[in-house]
């Protein structure tokens, strides 16, 4: 039997046209085929839907058992898994580099003293208790006036005794000072044994037994090293380390620090007081003896509707260093728009830093942060 080797001969057939004129040709054949089986559509619908499902898998199996049909589907799939991942990874590296070249130099830090030492910050002042500025009562105001305003003044005191003033509860506000006793009364008085010149607004009836500074932390009965009878170390018939028949660091009367002015504003207010020994007080940069170091100050970096508005300029931050290595109480002195004040407040939480000491212990101190964003 003679056996003979036959190859397949196939045509192949080049076109010239344009891809437009194929196009059209293919729309052509298409819309033929589409008229063409309308009729039997709409005379079978259900019959022709299977007929055209058992077609294309045929057709199917037709592709997949051609020569390395599988090879070709696997290395399409895995171009566009790559490309998937390649978009991906560039976009979390442009989002984590939101610079451009060129900008360098987009922000710089400059960490500045606050520019006024005296006023206290928010959450401190003279007083006892913790939901306010100055004060004994709770609540986050300073007085009577309807607009918040501070409140200045101070007092003190004492009967020139070694010890320093005992700790007890202020005295009741009053018009007319008296002097301070050690210890309460053996029979209720008519009038108010001793009183001091503060804001009713601020005063509250601490729970304690006998008059005395809030503030101290001496257990053993005294009015203090100052004169005039009232309770602290200088001069009056007030209360604190000040001069007067106020309360606190301050003079004259009244309770907030500095001379006594007008009475404070917008509420009630009390605190944990300006004690120097308060771990929670927060000095100004002059009064520290160790400075903040600073470790690590991240620059913030620019939001795409700022630059496209070129908008430049400085975000001032008013913020505290704690103790316990934070930036806290951050608050905006200048700001800027589109997003930028919030990458300076961002950028500053994210700061690292030892903090500053006083007599060779961490305490808070309050800064002052200058952001400068510049386009180049």
């Amino acid at each position: 039997m003679k056996s003979c080797n036959t190859s397949e001969f196939r045509l192949t057939m080049i076109d010239n046209s344009t891809l437009l004129d194929r196009l059209a040709r293919e729309i052509s054949f298409s819309a033929h085929q589409l008229r063409q089986a309308w009729p039997e559509v709409k005379s079978d619908p259900v019959g022709f839907g299977k007929r055209v499902v058992v077609g294309g898998r045929l057709r199917l199996d037709r592709l997949l058992a051609a020569p390395n049909a599988m090879a070709a589907i696997s290395a399409a799939m895995l171009v566009v898994i790559s490309a998937a991942l390649i978009l991906l990874l560039s976009d979390r590296l442009s989002t984590q580099n939101d610079r451009r070249p060129g900008d360098e130099e987009l922000a710089q830090i400059t960490m500045l003293n606050f520019p006024n030492p005296n006023p206290t910050p928010e959450g401190q002042g003279v007083g006892a208790g913790s939901q306010g500025r100055v004060g004994f009562a709770r609540g986050r105001g300073e007085g009577p006036a309807p607009e918040p305003k501070r409140s200045p003044g101070g007092g003190g005191g004492g009967d020139k005794h070694q010890l320093p003033a005992q700790t007890g509860k202020p005295p009741q506000p009053s018009a007319i000072p008296a002097p301070i006793p050690e210890s309460p009364p053996v029979q209720k008085q008519a009038l108010p044994l001793a009183g001091i010149d503060i804001d009713p607004l601020l005063w509250q009836n601490l729970p304690m037994p006998v008059y005395g500074d809030p503030r101290s932390k001496s257990p053993s009965p005294s009015n203090g090293p100052g004169e005039d009878g009232g309770m602290g170390n200088a001069k009056g018939q007030g209360i604190g380390v000040g001069s007067g028949p106020g309360f606190g660091p301050g003079q004259d009367g009244g309770i907030g620090g500095d001379r006594k002015g007008p009475p404070g504003g917008d509420g009630p207010g009390g605190a944990t007081g300006s004690n120097p020994e308060d771990p929670d007080h927060i000095y100004p940069p002059p009064q520290v003896t160790g400075r903040v170091q600073v470790l690590a100050k991240p620059e913030p970096q620019y939001t795409e509707d700022a630059r496209r508005n070129q908008i430049t300029g400085s975000v001032v931050l008013r913020v505290v260093f704690s103790r316990t290595g934070e930036v806290i109480n951050i608050r905006a002195i200048h700001a800027l728009p589109f997003g930028l004040t919030e990458r300076a407040i961002a950028a500053a939480r994210q700061i690292r830093f030892r903090p500053a000491t006083r007599n060779g212990r961490p305490v808070n101190v309050f800064m002052q942060l200058e952001y400068n964003f510049n386009l180049y």
